[in-house]
């Protein structure tokens, strides 16, 4: 994918059937100075995109004035800056950092929802912010990966995912509480699966954080004292409880479940278990995550985590130090025989 700002307005653009080629404005905000074709100044701005074989698709629109508009620019030309050479976004490492912009930019949509409606009460604002983010990456998915499919939380299954090659697993804002209570613990995944392989990207926009499968540290060392377990804010972790008191372990309460593995991955906390209902959307990216960290990732009996599935419902996993995996899976085995049916998130 090649990125460049816009040098002239779309009126200017001329049409290119060369090739199939299709050069698009997409609507991206500033999100860093990592990137430089993004201004700085937090406003919302043109940038073209070209990349292969992609047909023309439907506009989308810039989320601040609701300005839509398609770029057809020539290689070169004035409007649009652009090389000669012709850009494949086709293999897992261009998926993958166009999920890195894309999540950056979706939590940058998240912080101005949030920003431009405080009058809300915090379950409006927790449902506009889904529904935001959720429309501003599935346009940008459709523009960019139209053969691609799409398993999102807030978007219908379409069982035509089985069938593809390449699948995006979205959650567009995972901890919606954490969000609209204006605490930093909420996160973006955007996961890529691809004939069983999985890639992914976490963003936690309120911390500055991006975690991505491709440039993801090794996990720290680990600090002296009690283990630390990741446990949720907002519901009683009875299986959790038990694990703990049977290692001596700390439990840590946070937010989504992405900041919970994304603590694991940065060494805040030695493990994530989780038994009480989550869907596939809800860990694939962070999941991606950890295993290039070099984390254990698993169901709770130890069996393999596998996505895009018919059925996306993913109700349990553990998420650890890859030391520490033996212990916790033996320690989650003896407290579901203790307490039967016991739930954890």
């Amino acid at each position: 994918m090649c990125v460049f700002q816009l040098r002239g307005p779309a009126s200017d653009c001329a049409n290119e059937p060369h090739r199939g080629i299709a050069n698009r404005l997409m609507w991206v905000p500033e999100v860093g100075p990592d990137d430089p074709h993004i201004n700085q100044t937090g406003e919302y701005r043109k940038v073209c995109l070209r990349s292969c074989h992609i047909p023309q698709r439907k506009p989308f629109a810039c989320p601040n004035t609701g300005d839509a508009s398609i770029c057809d620019a020539p290689s070169g030309s004035a409007s649009c800056v652009l090389p000669d050479t012709v850009c494949h976004m086709t293999t897992s490492q261009d998926r993958l950092a166009f999920a890195s912009t894309l999540a950056k930019s979706a939590g940058k949509v998240l912080r101005t929802v949030r920003e431009q409606n405080a009058q809300l009460r915090p379950a409006e604002l927790r449902n506009l912010g889904d529904r935001e983010s959720q429309t501003f990456i599935a346009a940008q998915l459709e523009a960019m990966f139209p053969a691609d499919a799409v398993l999102s939380e807030e978007a219908i299954d379409d069982k035509a995912r089985l069938s593809r090659e390449t699948v995006w697993i979205v959650d567009p804002l995972d901890g919606t509480r954490e969000y609209a209570e204006h605490r930093r613990d909420w996160a973006v995944h955007i996961a890529i699966w691809e004939a069983g392989r999985l890639s992914g990207v976490v963003a936690m926009p309120d911390a500055d954080v991006l975690l991505s499968s491709h440039s993801v540290e090794q996990l720290p060392p680990r600090d002296d004292g009690p283990l630390r377990i990741a446990v949720s804010r907002s519901r009683a972790p009875v299986l959790v409880q038990s694990v703990a008191h049977q290692l001596g372990a700390d439990l840590v309460p946070m937010g989504s479940a992405g900041v919970k593995i994304s603590a694991v991955v940065r060494g805040t906390v030695d493990a994530y278990v989780h038994a009480g209902g989550q869907y596939e959307w809800d860990s694939a990216a962070p999941v991606a995550v950890a295993l290039a960290a070099g984390a254990h990732a698993s169901r709770i009996d130890g069996s393999p985590l596998e996505y895009n599935r018919g059925d996306p419902y993913l109700p349990d996993l553990l998420v650890c130090r890859p030391e520490l995996a033996t212990q916790l899976l033996g320690a989650i085995a003896r407290a579901a025989k203790t307490d039967d049916g016991a739930q954890i998130v």
